[in-house]
């Protein structure tokens, strides 16, 4: 019966200065364009609006600054700051209207001690990455041991389980085909033996290096949600991708009495 209570959270990635269009669109002050990608991606069921502005060397800050207060003025979900910079995520945080995602903080030495003096008192979720100065994990166990390991370093410091997001790294499976049984074994790992966290992930890393992307990130999601995934950053208007996570949380026993998928049929955003 819990399980019905928590929503799956899409993180929409399409904001990101990495993606071309996006970055022609800032480096041109081209707000329209952001602003109906924005209402585009909660229309088809984003929960957050990821903000990444580090594409553009040099111009990070001023950036974030400029899309922020341009998502502002339409963006009717929460926002999830990404960036590695607390300068940047400051002046993100102090911008926004809704307590936000905060995308991410690690284990690894420099970016734990720069980032917890930010976090320390803020209202917001928090993406902490498996990652530590030995580089990414290699094996589940390894991922689920960095798992507790920045999970307690975050308690100590006053951030409750809740509001962690655990994010195992997934490594794309044309370099190694074990890549995804590794993940799925972290993240029943993880839900198990650290009670009360959540797990997100970039999906689309599973794929990168091969061709038909999308059928590798649509089947993905699904084993994954079933493992245990709570999120994921996500392009929310890949139609099929959304249809798959609609009816797995529908398999799950998280749609009472179907009421989101028979909407999503409806609606056409579910179609055969």
């Amino acid at each position: 019966m819990e399980r019905r209570k928590i929503m799956f959270l899409v993180v929409g990635e399409r904001i990101n200065t990495s993606r071309k269009r996006v970055r022609e669109a800032v480096s041109h002050r081209d707000a329209e364009y952001i602003q109906q990608d924005v209402i585009a991606q909660q229309e088809k069921g984003a929960s957050y609006i990821d903000i990444n502005a580090g594409a553009r060397i040099g111009h990070e800050k001023e950036d974030m600054e400029w899309l922020i207060k341009v998502v502002d003025q339409v963006v009717t979900v929460p926002l999830c700051i990404d960036s590695p910079d607390p300068d940047v995520l400051k002046i993100a945080y102090d911008m926004v209207k809704k307590p936000p995602m905060i995308n991410s903080i690690s284990l690894e030495k420099k970016r734990f001690q720069t980032m917890v003096p930010f976090l320390n008192g803020k209202e917001c979720k928090i993406v902490a990455l498996c990652m530590d100065d030995s580089g990414l994990p290699i094996h589940s166990r390894d991922t689920i041991d960095r798992a507790k390991r920045i999970a307690e370093a975050l308690e100590d410091t006053g951030i409750s389980r809740d509001r962690i997001f655990i994010d195992p790294l997934i490594q794309p499976v044309s370099t190694n085909t074990l890549n995804a049984v590794t993940v799925l074994d972290a993240i029943r790992g993880i839900k198990h033996e650290i009670p009360g966290v959540r797990t997100i992930c970039g999906l689309s890393n599973i794929s990168y290096g091969l061709p038909q992307r999308k059928i590798i990130n649509r089947t993905f999601l699904s084993l994954m949600m079933t493992s245990g995934l709570d999120a994921a950053i996500l392009d929310p208007l890949d139609q099929d991708l959304m249809a798959v996570l609609r009816t797995t949380e529908l398999l799950l026993g998280r749609d009472d009495y179907c009421v989101k998928y028979l909407k999503a049929v409806r609606t056409g955003e579910i179609q055969t």
